[in-house]
């Protein structure tokens, strides 16, 4: 029987040895056991304001999410500026909003690619002026009750606002713009509209959306921080190779990383030292509720219960009101 060479023996134990010692490395520089404790509190990112909420079994991408609202918890309307003030009153740090551009070449604040859903008109945001879009009942087709009745229809004329609006609203207030379309041209046209701003506002603000006007927004404001599938497909494969050691990418730096929590327990140093990292490249960690998708938020006491409690960056809610006061407590 041939006998092993000691000389190939030796090899194999500093083999082993040497990746028992990187493991040991990796473990002791990204778990979260040996963080130390800290007193600050998960912030609150407030989706659209305060918003009547839906149901998203179901929801797909043309859906009318106005016509299946649940019993309206309070009369406001996402999107719209009493929705915005009253959010930051119930306590939220940052709010999200929805933009399109319209045929004058402003920004009009609404969610829908069309308007047929939640107005009484049909067509385009892109097919009317800033000025006839703001003259539409933005409430007329919600209903919680399949159209039996509609608890906002007159309600919500001449509250669609323009984004120079907002901003002129909320001129210290961290604002989180969504871009809806894809357009390239809407990425240059926003990027001119908020490079009137002053550094420190922008440092205030941040834009995602479609792979394409984003990459332009971030082209021209690199300040500004940034999102879209692209952005977070660079920075988390990148991190995902070199986080274990502490570092984080420059593909990470002045980003907006929207995290399903589905996926963050698989992120080197998840929580805390993860959200240490991208903070000290400038970058903002939201955290959503199951896969992301169709806007799922941590909307009730018992969904804020699967929240880390090392965690300390922002908590993605759809229900402001509910949510701040408790996380706040």
């Amino acid at each position: 029987m041939p006998v092993k060479r000691p000389r190939l023996r030796k090899k194999r134990y500093a083999l082993a040895a040497v990746l028992g010692l990187l493991a040991g490395f990796a473990y002791l520089n990204n778990t979260s056991l040996l963080a130390a404790p800290s007193d600050q509190r998960p912030r609150v990112l407030a989706h659209r304001g305060l918003a009547q909420t839906f149901s998203t079994e179901g929801v797909e991408n043309d859906t009318c999410t106005a016509e299946r609202i649940a019993p309206p918890p309070h009369g406001y309307l996402e999107n719209t500026i009493p929705s915005m003030r009253a959010a930051f009153d119930a306590g939220a740090d940052l709010v999200e909003l929805d933009v399109h551009i319209t045929r004058d070449g402003q920004f009009a604040v609404f969610h829908d690619w069309e308007v047929d859903c939640r107005t009484e008109a049909t067509g385009t945001t892109r097919d009317f002026t800033m000025a006839e879009l703001r003259g539409l009942d933005v409430g007329y087709g919600y209903t919680a009750d399949g159209g039996r009745t509609f608890p906002f229809r007159g309600k919500g004329e001449g509250l669609m606002p323009s984004l120079d609006e907002v901003l002129a609203e909320f001129p210290h207030e961290p604002l989180l713009i969504h871009v809806k379309s894809d357009d390239p041209a809407e990425g240059e046209a926003l990027a001119r509209r908020l490079s009137a701003l002053d550094p420190p506002r922008l440092a205030e603000i941040a834009v995602y959306g479609g792979d394409a006007p984003v990459r332009v927004v971030r082209e021209r404001l690199p300040r500004v921080r940034t999102m879209s599938k692209a952005i977070m497909k660079d920075c988390l494969l990148s991190y995902e190779a070199v986080g274990w050691t502490g570092a984080a990418p420059g593909a990470c730096a002045n980003t907006e990383l929207h995290v399903p929590e589905g996926y963050a327990p698989w992120l080197w140093g998840w929580p805390s030292k993860f959200t240490e990292r991208m903070e000290s490249v400038g970058s903002r960690v939201v955290l959503v509720a199951g896969s992301g998708g169709f806007s799922e938020g941590f909307d009730t006491p018992e969904s804020l219960r699967r929240v880390p409690e090392e965690f300390t960056g922002y908590v993605w809610t759809n229900r402001a009101e509910v949510v701040a006061p408790l996380i706040r407590r």
